[in-house]
């Protein structure tokens, strides 16, 4: 595993960033900038990176800030580049303006905000660099979608000084709430076969995630609990190694290699808490998200199917052949258009399911491979220094 990065401190009498839009230049960020195919044939036009996490300290409040790097060719855009600095409620402004500018799509979900306290120190380093990791994968999936990345609020975001200034905004977010709650009141007779499948899957794949995580999490206590004991064996062999002349380098071997496990552990433990539970618990609030948006769907369909009924019921009444009523035909439009957006994010979303997952075992696998490797090449140092006492002691015997 790489070095976590430090966490630099700015003390800022007015909680301002230090950093506003100016021209990115992080190699990082050049090093994605490959204009090629992605894995969907689609042309990434929209490079995003979230690094550089620095600690700001003010006379009311202590928080983290991150560089969001960009680098597009988008006429959208004024530059080519830009970089800003954001903190988590910027992040957390920008999701909820897509989820109501675009209620019918998927929004990627954000790292949960809240940790409990005493148990995780929302400031160190491990923590702020799996959040920086998070946020940066949620950037990066709302950039590489083909409706959700040319949203005005994402550009607001990647480029302007301050969100809260950024014109036309408003108007938007008014928009969408109508959009939002347009659909409230109706219920559903049934779901489609296609999307009540889709709400199965759903609920299956959580108690799959939900039991993987509390046996990881057990695991990864019990992996814990086991590295401390390793801790207090090895020293017993290097206070032994010190009234046993004969044995005294094969003792030290054997607390070495002790240490050598303990250390191998230690990292096997930190990989599976820091690279594999994130990511299970990101897919948690991915299917959190995804069951948000089936809802929507549902409340669409429901109010087609009662303005259908009623207008089917005024035509019965009056006897006559009239013509569908305009705003039945718009909510039609509306639910198919919905479940356009529904079936081409649910794809989407299963591509990169199968993607990460398929990375993550990978990675899984390697580290226990590491871990193991380690422990046996720790213990196989210790055969030599066994096996050359046995001449000198048969030596010994014979004089």
């Amino acid at each position: 595993m790489g070095e976590t990065p430090q966490i630099q401190d700015l003390s800022l009498p007015n909680g301002t960033p230090v950093e506003t839009s100016s021209p990115a230049s992080s190699s990082s960020l050049l090093n994605r900038l490959q204009l090629d195919d992605d894995l969907d044939g689609e042309t990434r036009d929209l490079f995003v990176t979230v690094d550089d996490p620095k600690k700001h300290v003010t006379t009311m409040e202590t928080y983290i800030t991150y560089k969001v790097a960009t680098k597009t060719t988008r006429v959208e855009f004024d530059l080519p580049e830009y970089s800003v600095r954001r903190r988590y409620q910027d992040f957390d402004w920008l999701r909820t303006k897509l989820e109501d500018t675009q209620p019918t799509h998927l929004i990627p979900p954000l790292p949960e905000k809240f940790v409990m306290k005493g148990v995780v120190d929302r400031f160190s380093e491990e923590f702020v660099e799996t959040r920086r990791k998070a946020l940066d994968k949620f950037l990066n999936r709302v950039a590489d979608h083909p409706v959700l990345s040319f949203n005005e609020h994402l550009n607001a975001f990647l480029s302007a000084k301050d969100l809260n200034k950024r014109p036309g905004l408003a108007l938007l977010s008014k928009m969408g709430e109508s959009v939002k709650y347009v659909t409230g009141g109706y219920k559903l007779r049934s779901r489609p076969m296609e999307f009540a499948a889709m709400g199965d899957y759903l609920d299956m794949f959580t108690q799959k995630l939900g039991t993987i995580d509390r046996i990881a999490q057990r695991i990864i206590k019990e992996q814990s609990e086991y590295q401390v004991e390793l801790r207090e064996y090895g020293p017993v062999y290097t206070t032994w190694a010190l009234s046993e002349a004969e044995l005294h380098e094969p003792l030290e071997g054997v607390a070495s290699c002790v240490a050598d496990c303990s250390n191998a552990l230690g990292e096997l433990t930190q990989d599976m808490s820091e690279d594999f539970l994130p990511v299970l618990r990101e897919y948690v609030l991915y299917i959190d998200s995804m069951k948000i948006v089936l809802k929507k769907r549902d409340n669409i369909q429901a109010e087609y199917e009662a303005k259908l009924e009623a207008a089917t019921f005024q035509k019965e009444q009056r006897a006559a052949a009239t013509q569908v009523p305009t705003d039945v035909e718009k909510c039609h439009d509306r639910v198919e258009c919905c479940n356009a957006d529904l079936k081409s994010d649910w794809d989407r979303w299963q591509n990169n399911k199968r993607q990460d997952f398929r990375q993550l075992l990978t990675g899984m696998a390697d580290h226990n491979i590491q871990y193991y490797e380690k422990c046996l090449a720790a213990w196989e140092s210790v055969i030599p220094l066994l096996r050359d006492k046995q001449p000198q002691e048969t030596e010994t015997e014979e004089d």
